[in-house]
């Protein structure tokens, strides 16, 4: 087996401003046909059968559910995707949220996170962890993306915010560019995860509100949503 893994910027689509162009979210008020179109485009260049995508409705929680096979609706009321199913490709939608794409080729299990300032508080992590070792995933053979997000560096919030979090999410306290309190939700889920024994952890350092070419709430709401994808490749055929 093999992981792949995809991460979409907000060009090459069809949406309309200010969800302008690949916006992924059908939940952001952007035209329906729109975001059809763009799924469309995104199964196209992947190559998987939009039916194989498996969408979250993405409430903040620390809710894992294990899927194996298509859905016809979005996951409801969930944050983290699990799954042994080959070409089954899992997505987390995000505009300044860690998503967190999780893999163990040897046992074939990959997850799929959406990790906003709440979730990554309250321990999805973890939960996510804990239900691919059930199903043969082995933490020390655990790779770990962590995908476009909000910074350190922009990610400000109010002093007893950042310390309520960083007393759950031990280094993700820090301060602003502009010497404001501030949260690195990527630093403190990096640290829980080599706590948890992960192998490897991996990071796109973009700034999703400093980089134009992506979506992002604290840099303009409403806006689209950009997706993480991960599925598992079968290499035997």
């Amino acid at each position: 087996m093999r992981a792949r893994r995809v991460v979409t910027t907000r060009t090459g689509g069809v949406s309309a401003p200010p969800y302008d162009s690949f916006n992924l979210g059908d939940h952001v008020g952007d035209d329906p046909a729109a975001v059809a179109a763009n799924r469309q485009r995104l199964a196209e260049v992947i190559g998987l059968p939009p039916e194989r995508f498996v969408w979250m409705e993405q409430i903040h929680s620390r809710n894992v559910t294990v899927v194996d096979g298509p859905v016809t609706e979005r996951v409801a009321a969930t944050d983290a995707l699990v799954t042994t199913a080959t070409g089954l490709a899992l997505v987390a939608l995000s505009a300044d949220c860690v998503s967190v794409l999780l893999s163990d080729e040897e046992a074939g299990v990959v997850a799929a996170a959406h990790a906003g300032r709440v979730g990554a508080r309250i321990g999805i992590i973890p939960r996510v962890l804990e239900a691919m070792v059930e199903l043969g995933a082995r933490a020390d053979r655990i790779g770990a993306f962590l995908g476009p997000a909000a910074s350190g560096r922009r990610y400000e919030v109010p002093p007893a915010m950042r310390d309520d979090v960083e007393a759950h999410l031990p280094g993700s306290a820090t301060r602003t560019v502009a010497g404001t309190a501030g949260l690195d939700l990527r630093a403190g889920l990096r640290r829980q995860l080599i706590e948890h024994g992960v192998a490897a952890v991996a990071e796109d350092p973009r700034c999703t509100i400093e980089d134009p070419t992506l979506f992002s709430h604290r840099r303009g709401a409403p806006t689209g949503r950009l997706a993480s994808i991960i599925w598992l490749e079968d290499t035997s055929q």
